[in-house]
């Protein structure tokens, strides 16, 4: 029986865990990231690898202690590096003397053999057609659901009146979710949910909205952006990031295999900016800025690992796209250096010039649409 593992990255090891176990492997369940993960990465990886590549790189040194003989991670397209990152990983843990199998699940849209191929290799047990189509089922849902939990913790965070119980219904989301059995449990769960969100105590507030942007990593990692969505929420602003994995999903995967439209509302959004593919997340960071703004948020934050060519092309272009819309803008490069409590004080002054220029167009207590679709 093969011990697999992959990156860790949000909630998203619950639906893969879920969804290995019931392909036949043993699964060893990556840990969430932490200095020592770091540590590792640091110490290994190569100078000019992005603060991704450093997490991803130290987890794997983790699972492969505690016993992992397989890894399974995503590829890439365009002129990003992370298309890349699998091969120099390999090679990198190789030279370590860590023995394993590497699995590559490359875009469908451009490997659908290979696809295939590196599929059936995680599969290692019999299975009808019937079994292929729940476990999937049950993995989609799964993560629908999590998304769905998290989203619900943005809306109610800048609302709530006693700290933390937004983030500790959000927790108590993940537990059941995870802890479901039968699909059929998933609709007790999803009301449950949402009377544990309805719980919590709000005041009538509308508040600031805020964007984030960028690198599909860093965006939905916590660790990785020091827990940004929550310091904002805590600081009484609803927060809407511009990916979510199941969205992902269905727009890199099925659309992309089927030539749809997938990610290209965004980039038609960035189409007056720049047309040119520049590789990861560039050009969708700049169309969803463009999104936002005329959905009636206050500001864009822009979450980039440092050295991440893509988005530093978004990042020159961002400050005009903010400026024609009227938009806030603030841009914020992560590595292992970056702490915090110097995050939390750049946070403050960002959200504190926004609430001035709110009060200053005299729009404080005005609903806008956002507020709207959060009520």
């Amino acid at each position: 029986m093969k011990k697999v593992s992959f990156p860790y990255m949000g909630t998203s090891y619950i639906p893969f865990e879920r969804l290995l176990k019931d392909f036949g492997n043993k699964v060893i369940v990556p840990p969430r990231p932490t200095e020592e993960t770091i540590s590792y990465g640091t110490k290994y990886a190569p100078e000019f690898a992005c603060y991704p590549f450093k997490i991803v790189l130290g987890t794997y040194v983790q699972v492969l202690e505690a016993g992992a003989d397989t890894l399974v991670s995503s590829g890439g397209v365009g002129p990003c590096r992370a298309g890349l990152y699998t091969a120099l990983q390999e090679k990198i843990l190789q030279e370590l003397g860590y023995e394993f199998e590497m699995i590559t699940l490359e875009p469908p849209g451009r490997h659908f053999r290979d696809l295939l191929q590196n599929i059936k290799k995680l599969i290692n047990t019999r299975l009808t057609l019937r079994d292929y189509i729940s476990i999937s089922r049950f993995a989609w849902k799964q993560l629908v659901l999590l998304d769905k939990v998290e989203r619900l913790s943005h809306k109610t965070r800048p609302l709530e009146i006693n700290k933390g119980d937004s983030t500790r219904a959000y927790k108590k989301c993940v537990e059941m979710i995870a802890g479901a059995e039968k699909y059929v449990d998933f609709k007790e769960i999803e009301r449950e949910s949402e009377l544990l969100y309805e719980a919590v105590e709000k005041r009538d507030y509308d508040p600031l909205k805020i964007g984030i942007v960028g690198e599909i990593y860093v965006l939905m990692e916590p660790f990785s952006n020091l827990e940004i969505e929550e310091m904002l929420g805590e600081l009484g602003v609803y927060v809407e990031r511009s990916m979510f994995l199941s969205e992902y999903t269905i727009s890199n995967a099925v659309m992309d295999l089927f030539h749809m439209a997938g990610e290209r509302d965004a980039k038609k959004m960035a189409a007056p900016y720049f047309k040119e593919m520049c590789g990861g997340h560039g050009r969708e960071s700049v169309g969803n800025s463009v999104i936002f703004a005329k959905r009636g948020f206050d500001g864009i934050i822009q979450l980039s690992p440092f050295t991440c060519i893509p988005e530093i092309v978004a990042k020159s272009i961002l400050p005009k796209v903010c400026k024609e819309h009227g938009l806030g803008f603030l841009t914020i490069s992560l590595d292992e250096q970056t702490g915090k409590e110097g995050l939390r004080t750049r946070l403050e002054a960002f959200v504190d010039l926004l609430m001035a220029k709110r009060k200053k167009a005299g729009t404080l207590t005005v609903k806008s649409q956002v507020a709207k679709e959060m009520a």
